[in-house]
């Protein structure tokens, strides 16, 4: 197995540089539609991003035990070869696609997520906005380590692609040549998945491509300018309380809960999910879309104008 080294780590320094260069683009170049730079929002993704760090060494070690015991008992091998690799960048991308998707529409993945959404600025720091929570992940790639892909394959590939996304996270760039916008994700791209506006919640999960996107309906163009953040606000720049907002609601919600069911629902329907009324003599009814807090719109149409506020406890 050939050494294939942490793609984040050595990508720190340029992570500092464009940070800086976009700071001073806005300093001797500002823009008054763009939400910019502000200092507290800036020092809490870093804050973040520091702490991600951390928290992921200690996820790390019984996931690596997971992912090893599976690997050895596959009797398939994948080789790291020159022709492989990409095969195997694609299929974490892949995988990715639906680990995101599944972190907006499930709610317990959602608090884990949610971190990186929390932020209503959109620049390069909001990429290191990164979870503390990350356990949730794992489970979407043990397809690749069951295939004979190995662990430390899959998280090199995993790396490539959150140092990609990097970029993507600005106002300064627009749109790219229409070949580019059509495969890759980009700026404008993400700017949609990042707004809090009805129509473009839960769309474009792409990490390096955005053909998944395309291929699975999830795709809406950039149209109107995004709003950035939750649908609801947390109004804290508290590293602790931006990591954990979500499980606390989650709590909140499953203690105040008529029974098992609406407890299951609280935690495994969509972040927008509320249970019916209790009819005299029965049991509580489902109402509400499972994935969002308001009537879907199909991929592609135009996003509603005005972001959604949610029904419950839950924030998006």
């Amino acid at each position: 197995m050939p050494h294939l080294s942490n793609a984040v780590l050595w990508s720190i320094p340029a992570f500092v540089l464009l940070t800086v260069v976009e700071m001073a683009s806005y300093r001797f170049h500002p823009d008054d539609d763009a939400e910019g730079y502000t200092a507290k929002d800036a020092a809490t993704s870093v804050t973040m991003g520091l702490g991600s760090l951390v928290f992921d060494l200690v996820w790390k070690i019984p996931i690596v035990a997971i992912y090893a015991a599976i690997y050895e008992l596959t009797p398939l091998r994948v080789p790291v070869l020159w022709w492989t690799l990409p095969l195997m960048l694609l299929a974490q991308d892949f995988f990715y696609y639906w680990s995101h998707r599944g972190h907006h529409v499930i709610r317990i993945l959602w608090a884990c997520h949610v971190v990186h959404h929390s932020s209503r600025n959109f620049n390069f720091t909001t990429a290191l906005r990164q979870p503390w929570t990350t356990w949730t992940v794992w489970p979407f790639y043990v397809p690749m380590i069951a295939l004979g892909v190995h662990p430390a394959a899959v998280a090199f590939c995993s790396s490539v692609n959150l140092v990609y996304q990097f970029w993507i996270h600005t106002e300064r760039i627009g749109t790219l040549p229409r070949p580019i916008e059509f495969v890759f994700n980009t700026p404008s791209h993400h700017r949609v998945h990042h707004a809090s506006q009805g129509g473009y919640l839960d769309r474009n999960f792409g990490g390096i491509l955005i053909v998944w996107d395309r291929l699975f309906g999830s795709f809406v163009p950039e149209i109107e300018r995004p709003v950035y953040g939750l649908t609801k606000n947390i109004d804290t720049y508290n590293p602790l309380r931006v990591a954990t907002h979500e499980y606390a609601a989650i709590a909140r919600d499953i203690a105040a809960a008529r029974g098992w069911r609406e407890r299951a629902g609280r935690v495994f329907r969509g972040p927008g999910w509320q249970p019916g009324p209790v009819p005299e003599g029965g049991s509580a009814t489902e109402t509400g879309p499972a994935t969002e807090t308001g009537p879907a719109t199909e991929p592609g149409s135009p996003p509603e104008a005005g972001p959604r506020e949610p029904v419950g406890e839950s924030v998006r």
